[in-house]
């Protein structure tokens, strides 16, 4: 592998603290919950573990605290494979993310950024000799807007593909989403920028949705459809990459596996949909199994999915 670009990632480290719950609680009600466990999560940190698990250079930018959390979320990272060189430690508290879900599915979420709210674009600058070493940057919206839109610029005065997911989605320069390679929003968040764009409001289909993201001045756009699978939308490419029929125990981080794996695909040379398929049977694993990182594929487990004669 040492011969392979790396995947450089810049982006949120979070810790997830569930607690389940029979119902969610009225303000100022004290529940008893049924149980609680904490996850790695965070979809910078989330995307980096797939590349990796993959089999792939994966190298993460970004911050943690110097609190408890900080040192379990690295090492959580370098145990998948990741090169975590680029992530600072600051004073402190890490990303958490405080996660209620009620026995119907039913959640509620606090985030605290922490430390991810500090990754500035001299962070960015610090690590210019791997960001320019990179076959891909992955890049989400978790830290500061400001510091993904320098990240951004450097990518294309380098030349370096970037692929941006657009979540939590929030209005961004113009500049920013013309300088990625690939965008990557869900239904919800494509319905949000095509609104925010001021773009046909009459698009609906797939195809509609990702023409339209396009014309606004975005080049490669990969719709993510959850379980009807990808709409991809680029210069030489428009085609629906079905997803796979599994039965789902848990969809968390689905997104960013896809993600992981749709960039890993691409650095090795595929097409853009022997990629997407790639991806797709990958996040099909993933919603096979409980957790985020822990439901990731490794290559193997991904390859033997597709000899076994899966079909989307």
């Amino acid at each position: 592998m040492s011969n392979q670009k790396p995947i450089v990632v810049v982006g949120s480290i979070n810790a997830d603290l569930v607690a389940k719950v029979e119902h969610i609680p009225l303000a100022g009600e004290t529940i008893t919950g049924d149980s609680f466990q904490i996850h790695h999560g965070g979809k910078g940190a989330n995307q980096a573990v797939a590349v990796a698990r993959l089999g792939y250079p994966a190298k993460m930018i970004g911050r943690l605290g110097n609190d408890a959390y900080g040192e379990q979320l690295r090492s959580g990272l370098q145990t998948a494979g990741v090169d975590t060189t680029g992530i600072l430690t600051t004073d402190g508290s890490s990303g958490i993310a405080l996660i209620l879900v009620s026995s119907t599915g039913e959640n509620c979420i606090v985030v605290i950024p922490g430390a991810n709210a500090l990754v500035t674009p001299a962070d960015i600058d610090a690590n210019f000799a791997t960001i320019r070493e990179a076959g891909m940057v992955l890049a989400q919206l978790e830290i500061p807007i400001e510091t993904v839109a320098h990240l951004a610029e450097l990518c294309t005065r380098e030349g370096i593909p970037l692929m941006l997911d657009p979540a939590p989605a929030v209005t961004l320069p113009h500049t920013l989403l013309e300088s990625a390679t690939w965008f990557t929003p869900n239904e919800t968040e494509a319905a949000f920028f095509l609104q925010d764009l001021a773009r046909s409001a009459q698009a609906e289909a797939p195809n509609e949705i990702a023409s339209a993201l396009r014309t606004a001045g975005l080049q490669g756009v990969v719709l993510k459809l959850g379980s009807r699978g990808a709409f991809l939308r680029s210069e030489s490419t428009e085609a629906l990459v079905p997803s796979f029929p599994v039965k789902a125990i848990d969809t968390t981080a689905a997104g960013d596996t896809f993600n992981g794996a749709f960039a890993t695909a691409l650095t090795q040379g595929k097409s853009e949909v022997e990629s997407a398929r790639f991806a797709a049977a990958a996040a099909a694993i993933s919603v096979t199994r409980a957790g985020a990182q822990p439901s990731m594929p490794n290559l193997a487990e991904v390859n033997a999915f597709l000899r076994a004669g899966h079909r989307g």
